[in-house]
């Protein structure tokens, strides 16, 4: 990733205060779904957020992983706010790096379509508008033998409508919040 410009160092040092606590426990790690897809733990961002080495926290694809489940910040023993700096890196690399980011923006704006318009996610309606929005027809030769694995263990289901457009109004609240924060 390129690195962050000047303009951007509020930006940087707001999700450093948010994380200048940390003790390195590695609960967060510890708590988090997804640290085992992650090249970098929670815990090994902030501390190279802290030490300086912001280029490497933000070259990694961590921050894009993150499902927002708030695992991590219900855990943390100092009460930090790290979904919120995961969010921050997450809106830091889109505007300062934009091409890089693509694929991250891709997987997390489609996941987050996906629960908005369908009260969970539907795997097989997410995947494929995530692979057209990302526009390589071979991408999905590389989830195949993932794909057939729970297509297998019977982890893939059929799309439902029972709790379609139910999240609808928490999202428009959360926008909306977005929007007075800016």
């Amino acid at each position: 990733m390129n690195a962050i410009p000047t303009e951007a160092g509020p930006e940087l040092e707001a999700v450093r205060d948010m994380v200048r606590s940390c003790m390195q426990c590695g609960t967060c790690t510890a708590s988090c779904p997804n640290a085992a897809a992650m090249d970098v733990s929670p815990r090994r961002l902030w501390r190279l957020l802290l030490t300086g080495h912001a280029d490497e926290a933000l070259a990694s694809r961590s921050f894009w992983l993150c499902s927002s489940c708030y695992a991590c910040t219900l855990r943390c023993p100092r009460g930090l706010p790290l979904t919120e700096a995961m969010a921050a890196l997450k809106r830091l690399a889109s505007r300062h790096d934009p091409a890089a980011a693509r694929e991250g923006a891709a997987f997390y704006g489609t996941f987050m379509d996906n629960v908005r318009r369908n009260g969970r996610v539907q795997e097989t309606d997410f995947m494929g508008r995530y692979f057209w929005a990302m526009k390589n027809p071979l991408l999905p030769l590389t989830f195949a033998p993932l794909g057939l694995r729970l297509l297998a263990k019977g982890k893939l289901h059929r799309p439902a409508t029972e709790q379609r457009g139910r999240l609808g109004p928490m999202f428009a609240t959360a926008a909306k919040d977005e929007g007075d924060r800016s």
